[in-house]
């Protein structure tokens, strides 16, 4: 099965761009960003504590944030996973050159397997951390004329 890591250069840029568009989509509906930005309510750490209460303090923050991070990525998993599943086999499919309307009509170990050629790839995985940071960094977001 043709995928992004085996695929030509132009093939790789117009599927990318396809996958961009869908993954776009994919993240406003599953509200993925949203839910990474959920924060614990830490603790203040301040001068007036002695070593200890700020030993003590830094402890209990450590213990709500990992918390809060088991949190956060089991509410991803179950928008992307369970609320979203049609969503996410969408962006997969895409990535296996399948359209999203005969996405259902592969099995699902050819996903898994896909998914792993594709992740052990190196150059296509900087590709999409690049894009990822670009966005991050608001350079993606040009002003409306």
């Amino acid at each position: 099965m043709k995928n992004l890591a085996n695929c030509t250069p132009v093939e790789f840029l117009r599927q990318t761009n396809k996958i961009r568009h869908s993954v776009e989509s994919w993240i406003k509906e599953t509200k993925i960003l949203e839910i990474r930005n959920n924060k614990p309510k830490l603790i203040e750490i301040t001068d007036s504590m002695d070593e200890a209460q700020r030993k003590e303090a830094e402890e209990e923050n450590a213990k709500r944030m990992h918390a809060q991070v088991k949190k956060n990525i089991s509410d991803m998993l179950d928008n992307a996973l369970e609320t979203n599943a049609d969503k996410t086999v969408e962006v997969l499919a895409l990535m296996c050159f399948i359209e999203p309307k005969d996405a259902n009509s592969v099995k699902p170990t050819e996903y898994l397997k896909n998914a792993g050629e594709i992740l052990a790839d190196k150059d296509v995985i900087d590709f999409f951390t690049s894009l990822m940071r670009l966005d991050q960094m608001n350079i993606l977001d040009f002003p409306k004329a």
